[in-house]
């Protein structure tokens, strides 16, 4: 999630919250960064004129004054509770966080009634827990993906020997069980899958990643396809 992105959805979970509001932790906990980024997040969001105050005492955080408003939107319950199985079922996605702060914020403009709807149809549906969870990295590697940064990747093969690599982000593909990063591999000298759960560190670059053609990766199999578009034909 990149910062723009993420000063919104701050500002979007204090409105939920109300007078409640929320600590620098848990929106830290929340967005997957450490408090002090959360600290100065919420300064640049009272300098640009977010009416944010922090409220004192045991258990206080900061709470966004009442005054914000979201525009509405047109989703049935069924499509609400849609996403949030999508969400459910792929915990160690990419984009997983972002993906939460956008269920979030349908949840919050449908209307008091299509809101309730939804909630009794999501206890109706039920998720069991997946062994699989986002790596330590994700949220690097999810920005230079966004970005196209090189970056720089510690990563653990499949016999347990760590190489440290800079990759040319290409794409992410789910394959079986398993997420990948589809990057060019400097090191290599060619075209590299990362299994997304190997990667246990990265760091962003401010270099930018040329534009590789996707098809030196291989083809895709005859059911992929993009998730905003049909199958592969």
């Amino acid at each position: 999630m990149n910062r723009t992105d993420r000063l919104h959805a701050v500002s979007e979970e204090l409105r939920r919250a109300g007078r409640r509001g929320r600590t620098a932790q848990r929106l830290a906990e929340w967005l997957e960064v450490s408090p002090r980024t959360i600290k100065r997040d919420v300064a640049a969001l009272q300098q640009a004129g977010v009416p944010i105050w922090a409220s004192a005492g045991p258990g206080g955080g900061y709470v966004l004054d009442a005054t914000g408003s979201l525009p509405p939107v047109n989703l049935t319950p069924a499509q609400a509770v849609a996403v949030a199985v999508a969400l459910a079922g792929a915990p160690d996605a990419p984009f997983a966080v972002d993906a939460r702060a956008g269920l979030e914020k349908i949840l919050d403009v449908l209307g008091p009634g299509a809101r309730a709807d939804a909630e009794r149809l999501g206890a109706r549906v039920w998720v069991r827990s997946t062994e699989h969870r986002r790596p330590p990295a994700a949220t690097v590697v999810e920005e230079a993906v966004l970005r196209r940064r090189v970056v720089s990747i510690r990563y653990r093969n499949g016999a347990g020997v760590t190489s440290r690599r800079r990759v040319e982000p290409v794409f992410l593909a789910r394959m079986a069980d398993h997420w990948y990063l589809a990057a060019w591999c400097r090191e290599r000298q060619g075209p590299r899958w990362f299994r997304w759960d190997r990667i246990e560190d990265a760091d962003l670059t401010s270099e930018p990643a040329p534009d590789r053609d996707p098809s030196v990766f291989g083809t895709p199999p005859q059911d992929a396809h993009t998730v905003r578009g049909p199958a592969v034909p």
